[in-house]
């Protein structure tokens, strides 16, 4: 029997904000992620980039690496807003993910543990919607900054939802 009051619309992780509820300098957390093997095979299958810096380990010690070399788009995918609850908290207001850019600014080898971070530097409205532009910062176990870029969403603004 259908129980009446339960609605899934209401099953969420928090009620949904727009873009003029966010702040600059709000910080979004991805929970850390240690790079395995695993995630570099997978990474691997996925892109086809079999370059040997990225599974041959004696074929990236003589090139003075200490185990295998992260694909940087592996690393770059540790900042997907979908691994923590940036998406959960604007709910239905996204629009789109319209851009990102990475600068990779160390190594990171299989066993590194990274600490993602979002951060609001940038809120430009528009008429119904809102361009919230994210720094994306990557950090590895030693505190070293190992990617740093941005990421741009386009929210819809509240007032044009209640239209």
């Amino acid at each position: 029997m259908a129980d009446e009051s339960f609605s899934p619309e209401a099953h969420r992780f928090a009620e949904p904000r727009y873009f003029e509820d966010l702040t600059v300098g709000e910080r979004f957390y991805i929970p850390s992620r240690t790079m395995t093997d695993a995630h570099f095979s997978a990474f691997q299958a996925a892109s086809g980039d079999n370059h040997p810096i990225h599974y041959d380990r004696p074929y990236c010690r003589a090139r003075g690496h200490r185990d295998l070399l992260a694909h940087g788009l592996l690393v770059a995918a540790q900042g997907a807003a979908g691994a923590g609850i940036f998406p959960h908290v604007i709910g239905d207001s996204l629009v789109a993910f319209l851009e990102q850019s990475s600068r990779f600014l160390r190594p990171v080898y299989v066993g590194d543990t990274l600490y993602p971070m979002l951060v609001i530097t940038e809120l430009t409205p528009g008429r119904t919607t809102g361009v919230v532009v994210m720094r994306v910062t990557i950090h590895n176990q030693d505190r070293e900054l190992v990617m740093d870029g941005i990421h741009r969403y386009l929210l819809r603004k509240r007032t044009a939802a209640s239209n």
